[in-house]
């Protein structure tokens, strides 16, 4: 009877639970009733694309070059997957009547453990599911993947959310994934010969053509917009739109840099969204929890319950020809908090490697799209063959970790109410006819026929035609590529030939060398790149650090860094002395053995032009050079650096910078020497001779070097 009694109390407990869970948090919405609530640009319309039971928790789109639609869905959301119970799908959608909406719907891979992206690869498709990427084929054409290749693995495994992900097939030939700076041992049966690669602190990118692997600058998170010219913006939960204008392997030319950042948040307007659905229970009560701790403690800090970014997901490149022309080139980036999609534009900053996004006109207190239903999560988006915007929308009735929610507030929520659920929707524009539904069927074009695809305006078809050109390896092409990287009207076909000759060994010096002079900035960016192999072309590399366009500025200053001697020398004291005030192209001339070297220093004084005025960006310079120097130790380098403080360099600015990188620099070294008498000599000079300050840095210094 006690029994009983106990099980009666325990489903009226659930049941009242149950019941406070409906009061604080709305029911699902049948997709028609959802759409009602989306408040979209007044240019365009959403319709339904794919919703459950055909996808269930999608989080990732790509259609590939038969115009089949592969979804991934992460059934194992929020919690982490686990052995032997792996909910994760990969899912092949079919439209076979032409209407536009999906009828058949297959599990093209099932039991993998938080898979995230999904990119075609010849007859087969490529998966992030951590800790591996895999390719998986179907072989005997039954919809289902039958074939299972581990390509690369070593990648961290816990959390979903900051796993590798977001794949993106770049306009020079490699594959670019994000993998949030997360710490991992990558190897590849690829490259049996291949040490291990630590991709700890950067992101990770690969080539199938060539058997490569790296790892990449930038800690983006969910969502990697690349655009035509192969720059990379990425997600992060609460920066919706950051750059790494230096890649990884300029980075990494020497291991003495002080800590850096290369990230750039590239965002005017900061953490700011316009929210439209209502503030979640929780989250309120959370926020104002946090309010009062800080307002207790009189930190100043304002924690934000709404309209901020925090569930930033999905940046996506919109390179489609579908939308009018004001939003070709735009990046658009969901939030699942917000239950909205932001749009940036994209501008070019005088001086700035780095771009700047802003807001676009007619939204600058307005959201592209912004829905009123809470369940609506917009976790990734991406550009059809029709040049339309398709969103993914997991549709969950919280989205958010439970580890990040206090104990006593997440008792009445279900963190898997809405696994059962699934929308993907397609935004296209009112005016003009729509668009019939054409599948298209790059496999059984010609490579002449693919050629001509390098200049269609959508960059789905450039990019699948260039993917596929590189994967038939058909060196028949090769003539009209090379007459169409030096003659073709449009810009981005030009680059996209260029890119497609280097795969397929066509390229020679003339086409780079035109390139270099080419009327586009983009395609002077890469040609700068691709010369790096050419010795004779750093005179013209060390020239175009003048352009007039900051990227392919910044981009001669990282190649003339690849280079040694006077002349190179040269052209990486003219940046120094131009471009000192932005941290990214500190980094980048820092980064060059030949920019962190004793003869950089001594040219910077022969000419006489960077030390005249001190600056904060310089005084920064001098202060991170000497960092390079003290880790360094190497014998006479930091005696010479002293001299100079004494000799040449005169005020107490300079020594102040100096002696603390020196300070810096030395403590953190490995290279544990002792240092000349010279040094010593030179730092009772300084002592003497200086204020308080220099007295105080000297002391420092001393200590460090263990000298009297």
């Amino acid at each position: 009877m006690m029994q009983l009694k106990s099980i009666a109390v325990s489903a009226l407990t659930l049941l009242s639970v149950h019941a406070l869970a409906q009061k604080r948090y709305t029911e699902a919405l049948t997709p028609t009733e959802s759409a009602k609530t989306i408040q979209l640009r007044e240019e365009f319309a959403i319709e339904p694309f794919a919703t459950e039971p055909d996808v269930l928790s999608p989080v990732d789109l790509v259609f590939d070059a038969l115009g089949n639609a592969f979804v991934v869905e992460m059934g194992d959301y929020p919690y982490d997957a686990q052995p032997g119970r792996f909910k994760g799908r990969i899912r092949l959608l079919k439209d076979t009547d032409g209407d536009g909406k999906i009828d058949k719907s297959y599990v093209f891979a099932d039991g993998l453990p938080s898979a995230t992206s999904v990119l075609p690869y010849k007859d087969g498709l490529i998966v992030c599911a951590a800790p591996d990427i895999l390719l998986l084929r179907d072989t005997n054409g039954d919809f289902k993947a039958d074939s299972r290749e581990v390509l690369f693995t070593g990648f961290f495994a816990k959390n979903s959310e900051a796993q590798i992900t977001s794949m993106r097939y770049g306009v020079d030939n490699w594959i670019y994934a994000n993998n949030n700076g997360q710490a991992g041992m990558i190897t590849s049966p690829l490259r049996p010969d291949a040490p291990p690669l630590n991709v700890a602190g950067g992101s990770f990118r690969f080539r199938l053509d060539k058997k490569l692997f790296e790892a990449e600058s930038g800690s983006g998170q969910f969502g990697l917009a690349v655009d035509e010219w192969g720059h990379r913006f990425y997600t992060q939960n609460t920066l919706h739109i950051q750059q790494s204008p230096i890649a990884w392997r300029y980075l990494h030319r020497h291991n003495h840099l002080p800590s850096f950042r290369s990230d750039v948040n590239i965002s005017d307007h900061e953490l700011e969204m316009f929210q439209k659905s209502a503030t979640p229970y929780w989250r309120q009560q959370r926020s104002d929890r946090r309010q009062a701790k800080f307002d207790s403690l009189k930190t100043g800090l304002t924690e934000w319950a709404r309209d901020h970014f925090t569930g930033a997901s999905g940046g996506t490149f919109y390179g489609g020809d579908g939308f009018p022309e004001a939003f070709r080139g735009n990046i658009f980036t969901g939030d699942v908090a917000g239950n909205l999609i932001h749009r940036d534009v994209i501008k070019t900053t005088d001086g700035s490697p780095a771009f700047t996004a802003t807001r676009a006109e007619g939204e600058k207190d307005r959201e592209f799209l912004a829905s009123t239903d809470p369940w609506f999560r917009p976790a990734n988006l991406t550009t059809g063959p029709d040049g339309y915007l398709y969103v993914i929308d997991m549709y969950r009735q919280h989205i958010e970790t439970p580890v990040s929610i206090p104990e006593d507030l997440k008792k009445d929520m279900d963190f898997a109410n809405g696994e059962q659920y699934g929308r993907i929707w397609r935004v296209f524009p009112k005016a003009g006819e729509k668009r019939p539904v054409t599948l298209p069927d790059l496999h059984s074009k010609t490579p002449a026929e693919l050629t001509a695809l390098l200049s269609h305006p959508n960059q789905w078809w450039r990019l699948n035609a260039q993917r596929i050109l590189v994967e038939k390896q058909d060196k028949s092409v090769i003539a009209a590529l090379q007459q169409m990287a030096v003659t073709h009207a449009d810009p981005r076909t030009r680059l996209h030939a260029i890119y497609t000759l280097e795969a397929l060994d066509g390229l020679n010096e003339a086409i780079v060398k035109k390139a270099l002079g080419d009327t586009h900035a983009g395609v002077r960016e890469h040609a700068i790149i691709l010369a790096e192999k050419y010795p004779a072309f750093l005179p013209d590399i060390i020239a175009l650090t003048k352009d007039a366009a900051p990227q392919v500025a910044y981009q001669a200053c990282l190649s003339t860094g690849q280079f040694a001697g006077k002349e190179a020398l040269t052209g990486l004291a003219g940046c120094a002395e131009k471009y000192t005030e932005n941290a990214s192209w500190r980094l980048g001339i820092l980064s060059s053995k030949a920019g962190s070297s004793p003869e950089m220093l001594r040219l910077l004084v022969e000419r006489n032009n960077f030390f005249n005025t001190p600056s904060p960006g310089k005084l920064q310079f001098i202060d991170d050079y000497a960092y390079i120097t003290g880790f360094r130790n190497e014998k006479n380098e930091m005696a010479e650096l002293l001299e100079m403080l004494n000799t040449k360099l005169q005020g107490k600015e300079w020594a102040v910078a100096a002696l603390s990188g020196l300070f810096k620099g030395v403590r953190k070294s490995p290279n544990k020497r002792e240092a000349e008498k010279s040094v010593s000599k030179n730092l009772k000079k300084l002592e003497d001779n200086g204020p308080e300050i220099v007295k105080r840095h000297v002391a420092e210094l001393r200590k460090v070097l263990n000298i009297n």
